[in-house]
């Protein structure tokens, strides 16, 4: 069972009724040996099994390639694009796949060291070499081998001058991943983050006592790696040396007057959930094949199922499903009326395989070392990006920030929201997508008590309710004293439950979740004591979020997660679990689409470095100064020139205009002054009769002061330098065309 905010869940497991607790050496989560089932989406299906020890070294290296995504006889989208061979299908093709499958096991059997290109080299023969230099230069530059927090993959120094500049928006998971990466690559990068730390939706809460002697960590978001099997995350906790502890199969389910759920009946009801969930996936499938664009939500069919086949009919058994149905709402953060069937669980084939592990101490020792000696600019939050022509300018609150290239990584709430203005405006296609592709919602009670009550040999325990409208409400508790330092649980809030908890009151809630807890430990003899600390979320009212995780939603499919990580005219990327279609709503989805967004800047980097050199400059180009660029302003009145940004469109665009004081201060020729305004004052300035009133409304009612050339600032200087550049360019049309004229 995975308790996250932003993560797939597991559901607990039937097949085990005990287990123990180990803390993973590095041995124990070596993904490279072992072969583990994937993880159920239902309840059941844990981390355990192995191989038969019959494998040959190709087997174990195609088994360690499907585990981190690639498939065993075809090539990714990503190599394709990045055309690792001369030619598809055929005997170098699956050569090339052969030596891949190689360097990423050998890489991953020792993930702390740097492995070279001649290292790869010395158990292929060398008639490949052409291939191993195309595999190993896709792996590192998509961050599949050498990445990571290891000594030997400290941040490089940035190379003079750099390959291009890019600013990231969100230092999440997905940005700092994108971040370390880029640099590595010989990238200039800086952060922009909203908040005053680093982690978005990953936040670990350092809860405690007045005096300090009780202390725990809270992982309020993001808790769990889910699947440990070619999980990155995984590989970043071998280098860190963090021990693992596997989520344990033991979960007991309480009725609301605290009384075990029946064995039998819930293995007989947990059959039938099962059941509805692949009636509802035959129905799909002979839906899809009649009629591709028809949906609805798997919420209706499972009801539609459970009344045909009269199943879950007692008040018990019904309990018991409809803790099913929120443990489903938990996984996807959404109900179960707003969910796809057609398309809910379209990622089910890419699941990471193997154990989910808590990580000792929360999840923001990841987040402090993956931002470690990344410049991240702290309460910056973003307001408009324009994009176009030489580059990007981002603006925030306070500042602007230009730069060759954009990687927004900023949850899909927020754009759903539109908090950021795109200029131009995002193109349909992915305009539509953020609007058809669901952004749920899961809290948490994060509870410190002076003692373990409930007893340390469970990692979770459930609790039923008799209103189906309640049922996501501290439906499931977390135990994490082992892995957090003190005695905390967490209870989960899912559903519509997790809806209605955003506007309830604290004080209410944990008198709630307190009133269940003696419920279930009350009828033992054991005391409930009031808890020491108390933190409840609210991420769907976070400015910074508008939700938890993203999820398939009625209308949309998995097509709308590659629509939303396309780049827009490569200047604007994105990242984040919301672009990544095989691993949404998980961390390592988001670790992994940062490292994909690197890779895809990197390789627009490279083509415009080439369209660049091919261009046709004249010498004359050189020459344009300022007076140049005012023989042909965009518009004029009176003494004001004025220049619009070539990048932006938008009544609130800056422009940079020019007063020419005339003959009254020098003796011969004009004084000119300069004023950044946008191109909303620049309209009532010419629809006014005179400068000298102009000059007034310009200083009194704007509130603009006049500058001379010098006085323009970063922000005047970006934005000549896009005006220059946009005159270059179609300078550069009319000379290839034989029309320019001097």
């Amino acid at each position: 069972m995975v308790p996250s905010l932003s993560v797939r869940t597991l559901r607990p497991q039937a097949a085990s009724r005990s287990g123990t607790a180990p803390l993973y050496s590095d041995a124990l989560i070596d993904d490279l040996l072992q072969l583990h089932p994937r993880p159920s989406r239902r309840r059941g299906g844990g981390g355990s099994g192995g191989g038969d020890g019959s494998l040959s070294d190709l087997d174990v290296e195609a088994l360690v390639a499907l585990s981190v995504g690639f498939t065993s006889d075809s090539l990714s989208e990503d190599e394709i694009l990045s055309a690792v061979v001369p030619s598809l299908a055929g005997p170098i093709q699956a050569n090339y796949i052969i030596v891949r499958n190689h360097i990423l096991s050998r890489w991953r059997s020792t993930v702390s060291s740097r492995l070279s290109e001649s290292h790869a080299m010395e158990s292929i023969r060398s008639e490949h070499k052409t291939l191993v230099s195309s595999a190993f230069s896709f792996l590192v530059s998509h961050g599949f081998i050498n990445f990571g927090l290891a000594p030997a993959f400290r941040l490089p120094a940035v190379p003079t001058p750099p390959r291009a500049n890019v600013v990231v928006i969100g230092a999440g998971i997905a940005g700092l991943a994108a971040a370390r990466q880029l640099i590595t690559l010989g990238f200039k990068v800086a952060i922009l983050e909203a908040r005053s730390r680093p982690g978005g939706r990953v936040h670990t809460r350092k809860m405690r006592s007045e005096d300090g002697s009780i202390v725990a960590a809270a992982d309020l978001g993001g808790s769990v790696l889910t699947g440990i099997n070619g999980n990155p995350l995984g590989v970043l906790a071998r280098q860190l040396g963090y021990p693992l502890h596997k989520v344990r199969d033991v979960c007991p389910l309480y009725l609301p007057d605290g009384s075990p759920v029946d064995p039998a009946t819930d293995s007989r009801v947990e059959t039938t959930f099962n059941q509805l969930l692949d009636k509802a996936c035959k129905l799909r499938e002979s839906i899809l094949e009649e009629f591709q664009s028809v949906d609805v939500s798997l919420g209706t069919a499972l009801e539609a199922f459970r009344k045909a086949h009269g199943v879950a009919e007692t008040l018990e058994e019904r309990m018991l499903l409809d803790w099913h149905l929120a443990n489903l709402e938990y996984a996807n953060a959404a109900l179960l009326s707003d969910l796809s069937m057609a398309y809910w669980d379209q990622d089910d084939p890419y699941e990471m395989g193997g154990d989910h592990c808590f990580i000792p101490g929360g999840n923001t020792r990841f987040v402090r070392a993956l931002a470690e000696d990344i410049p991240i600019f702290y309460n910056q939050t973003v307001k408009r990006i324009h994009y176009g022509c030489d580059g990007v300018l981002v603006y925030t609150n306070d500042q602007a920030f230009r730069a060759d290239m954009a990687l927004c990584t900023v949850p899909l709430g927020v754009l759903k929201k539109g908090s950021i203005a795109f200029d131009p405006e995002l193109p349909a296609p992915k305009q539509d997508a953020i609007k058809r592709l669901g952004f749920g919602l899961l809290n948490k009670v994060a509870m410190l008590f002076p003692h373990d009550f409930w007893g340390g040999g469970i990692d979770t325990f459930g609790h039923l309710t008799e209103d189906p409208s309640q049922r996501g409400e501290f439906f499931l508790f977390y135990s994490y004293t082992s892995v957090s330092g003190g005695p905390l649980l967490v209870a989960l809030v899912a559903g519509e439950s997790a809806i209605k908890f955003e506007n309830s009151s604290p004080v209410e809630a944990v008198e709630r979740v307190l009133g269940v807890l003696r419920g279930i430990f009350t009828p033992k003899g054991i005391e409930v004591p009031a808890p020491i600390q108390v933190v409840c979320t609210r991420w769907g009212s976070d400015k910074f979020t508008y939700g938890s995780y993203s999820y398939v939603a009625i209308g949309s499919s998995g097509d709308d997660y590659d629509v939303l990580a396309e780049a827009v005219g490569d200047r604007v990327f994105f990242a984040g679990e919301a672009t990544n279609r095989k691993y949404p709503a998980t961390m390592h989805g988001a670790l992994l689409s940062g490292f994909r967004e690197a890779a895809n800047i990197s390789r627009a980097a490279k083509r415009r470095s080439i369209v660049s050199t091919t261009d046709v400059v004249d010498s004359r180009e050189e020459e344009l100064d300022l007076d140049d660029l005012y023989q042909n302003p965009d518009l004029s009145f009176g003494s004001f020139s004025v220049l619009y940004d070539p990048c932006s469109s938008g009544s609130d665009s800056i422009s940079l205009l020019r007063v020419g004081i005339g003959e009254r201060r020098l003796g011969s020729g004009s004084l000119y002054l300069y004023a950044l305004i946008s191109k909303k004052h620049v309209m009532e300035l010419r629809d006014i009769d005179g400068d000298e009133k102009r000059l007034g409304v310009l200083y009194r009612n704007f509130g603009t002061k006049l500058v001379g050339r010098n006085g323009l600032g970063s922000l005047g200087e970006n934005l000549l330098g896009r005006i220059k550049a946009a005159r270059l360019a179609n300078l550069k049309i009319s000379i290839t065309n034989g029309t320019y004229q001097s």
